[in-house]
């Protein structure tokens, strides 16, 4: 007699979405590593120092970059266990909230590697705030958590 874990038919919605983060931190991968090139910070220092960041805008936007990026790295593991974790009992539910955590991420990650808002902390839960309320997607939102 074997036991084990039995995967809810709709458990590749969950899937699916932690696929979507992985496509998330190759994109914040090229972006930081393009930014490094033009900064000419050099491996294996992890950001421009702070000198080369006064002086430089270009190092000034490797670091931002490369903290968007790290702090993504930071949350992930508490997402995309969580996401599977709960994906056991509420697939759909799960979903959504790692695919609104990832675009999210994605809006984050571009106005903080811009260097838009300099402490961008909130910026991924401001988006994700107008992202929820906005009125086409309210209405099946809401419908998810019936």
């Amino acid at each position: 007699m074997s036991s084990g874990i039995v995967l809810p038919k709709e458990f590749g919605y969950p899937a699916a979405a932690i696929v979507s983060s992985f496509y998330l931190m190759m994109w914040q991968t090229i972006r930081v590593g393009r930014a490094r090139k033009v900064a000419g910070v050099e491996y294996p220092q992890v950001y421009a120092e702070k000198a080369e960041a006064a002086a430089s805008k270009q190092a000034h936007l490797f670091n931002c970059a490369q903290r968007a990026h790290q702090s993504t790295l930071e949350f992930a593991p508490i997402i995309l266990t969580g996401t599977l974790i709960t994906g056991l009992s509420f697939p759909r539910v799960a979903a959504s909230l790692c695919g609104l955590w990832t675009i999210a991420r994605v809006f984050y990650t571009s106005d903080t590697a811009l260097a838009i808002r300099p402490s961008a902390t909130s910026l991924g839960l401001d988006y994700l705030t107008r992202f929820l309320r906005s009125a086409p997607l309210s209405g099946p939102l809401l419908a998810l958590f019936r």
